[in-house]
């Protein structure tokens, strides 16, 4: 918060290595704080009394001329601002430094809180979902941008073990729902093409089908329910247990630490995965046309390496990305806003499921007329 307050009450102490002053008039005050604060024992001036400590008063930071700080000066800034923000007084802590804006909003206590309860019981309507997506998904924008201005806390180690997890770990059931897939479009669109003697289509149509839709879809319901599900119930338990909690009063910011990594990991194994479910049924749906429908495996071959000429690899691959990034966000925004019990932590890897397919069908549906709009 800026303000420019006229003919400024200043009070305090003298410049020294950790200098810090109450400036304001009326409802409208700041402290500022400069120099060095990485001493072992911080202490800040008391509020002059002319600060009204009541509601109506607002308290902002300016922390521009702070070059260090260490712990001691947030134990110090709580025993200072605690009976202010009792009192009533609006507290804007994005003046502090990032590291100390999460302690302080978890450790500072709440005037409403201190309020008795209405006699009618009423309490705070609960968050929409839609907007805790939306704030979601933001955070997760902001530390992707961080993370491309190599400002991020993300650790590489972190990275690798989730693909470690996600990508080899979920190959096997992949390759088998796959080829169970492309036996059955294989067959089924065999015994249809037969009727008019057109057997020789059958690599155009595996090829297709698989390489461009069905792959992918394989590969985002596999996820979802296997690792979209994993990141939902790891992420809720660590909030039952108080673990992200944790992370913030240490300014750690659990999206960097915890969403970041789980994304990335599926960014990168999802086409990877796509590739390989699609290899698996076309050599299943190439078995199928050579051993059931006598179909020439040289001129199997030939129509599928055709077919994969144009687009719809490079759509099939786009697509396996989409959907894997769908769903590590819904496992990770269900894990984040899980409640703090067994069976929220339950409800919540349920529901991250069912959003990642949920989400993939609009993207599904999504694509398809975009890319049929675009002749791709």
């Amino acid at each position: 918060m800026s303000h420019v307050l006229p003919a400024p009450l200043t009070t305090g102490r003298p410049a020294a290595a950790g200098d810090a002053r109450w400036e304001g008039t009326g409802s409208q005050w700041r402290l500022v704080l400069a120099g060095d604060w990485s001493a072992a024992h911080a202490e800040l001036p008391r509020p002059p009394g002319e600060l009204p400590v009541a509601e109506g008063t607002q308290l902002g930071f300016d922390s521009t001329a702070l070059s260090h700080w260490q712990p001691p000066l947030a134990g110090a800034l709580w025993q200072r601002l605690a009976p202010l923000a009792r009192g009533g007084v609006a507290l804007d802590l994005t003046g502090l430094p990032r590291g100390l804006q999460p302690l302080l909003s978890l450790s500072l206590p709440s005037h409403a809180d201190d309020k008795p309860a209405r006699a009618g019981g009423d309490e705070a309507a609960p968050e929409p979902e839609w907007r805790k997506t939306l704030v979601f998904i933001g955070d997760m924008l902001g530390a992707v941008g961080r993370l491309a201005r190599g400002k991020s806390a993300m650790r590489m180690s972190d990275w690798l073990w989730q693909i470690e997890q996600t990508g080899p770990r979920s190959l096997p059931i992949v390759l088998l729902v796959s080829s169970l897939v492309g036996l059955i479009v294989a067959y089924m669109g065999a015994e249809q093409l037969q009727r008019f003697g057109a057997q020789s289509f059958i690599a155009n149509l595996v090829t297709i089908g698989v390489v461009r839709e069905i792959a992918a879809l394989v590969v985002g319901i596999v996820l979802a329910g296997r690792v979209g599900a994993a990141f939902a119930a790891q992420i809720g338990s660590m909030r039952a247990g108080e673990e992200i909690d944790a992370l913030t009063t240490l300014g750690v910011d659990p999206v960097e630490h915890l969403v970041l990594p789980r994304m990335l990991a599926l960014l990168v194994t999802g086409p990877l995965l796509t590739l390989c479910a699609g290899a698996a049924g076309l050599a299943v749906g190439c078995g199928v046309a050579v051993v059931l429908y006598d179909v020439p495996a040289a001129a199997y071959l030939a129509t599928t390496r055709e077919a994969l000429e144009g687009w719809d690899l490079f759509v099939g691959l786009l697509k396996g990305s989409v959907y894997a990034v769908l769903v590590a966000l819904a496992g990770c925004r269900q894990g984040l806003n899980a409640g703090r019990s067994a069976q929220a932590v339950g409800e919540a890897t349920t529901a991250a499921v069912v959003q990642a397919i949920v989400w993939m069908v609009i993207a599904a549906s999504a694509l398809t007329v975009i890319f049929q709009r675009l002749g791709v």
